[in-house]
């Protein structure tokens, strides 16, 4: 255990969290999420939400600013989303960022693609539908002593 360091961070995530670069991106998977298929690099968080998880990342790193931070996978047609799972996670979000935008919406596939493509995929234990939420990493401040 660390001091500073929500218990929710397993020592795996947190050496995940420090090797991304500025621009790279995770995602907190939902637990219906194919993420073995999807990416070499896959974490477990079983039993853990999204917004848990986004709790405990948010202190370590800053959000990109320079294009969508945050990403979420859009409604196939015929589907429906519900509105609360973006609203809970925007709330954790701008506890920590309170500017951030709200999740840009991408197509299923594209998600997929991005998903292949991100530094990491961690499978959580959140069972809402279109839970999934992709983070792009900015350049991390550092307070000076």
């Amino acid at each position: 255990m660390l001091k500073g360091i929500a218990p929710c961070i397993s020592p795996d995530l947190l050496k995940v969290l420090a090797e991304m670069g500025h621009g790279d991106e995770i995602v907190l998977a939902d637990a219906h999420f194919p993420g073995h298929t999807m990416n070499e690099r896959v974490l477990r968080a079983d039993g853990l939400s999204v917004t848990t998880l986004l709790d405990g990342i948010l202190p370590l790193f800053d959000l990109d600013t320079y294009a969508d931070p945050l990403v979420m996978m859009e409604a196939v047609s015929g589907d429906q989303l519900d509105p609360a799972v973006e609203e809970q996670y925007l709330e954790v979000v701008h506890r920590h960022d309170p500017g951030a935008k709200p999740p840009a919406r991408i197509e299923r596939f594209a998600f997929y693609d991005r998903a292949r493509a991100a530094f990491a995929v961690v499978m959580t234990g959140e069972t809402r539908k279109y839970g999934n939420l992709l983070l792009k990493k900015g350049v991390t401040t550092l307070q000076e002593p």
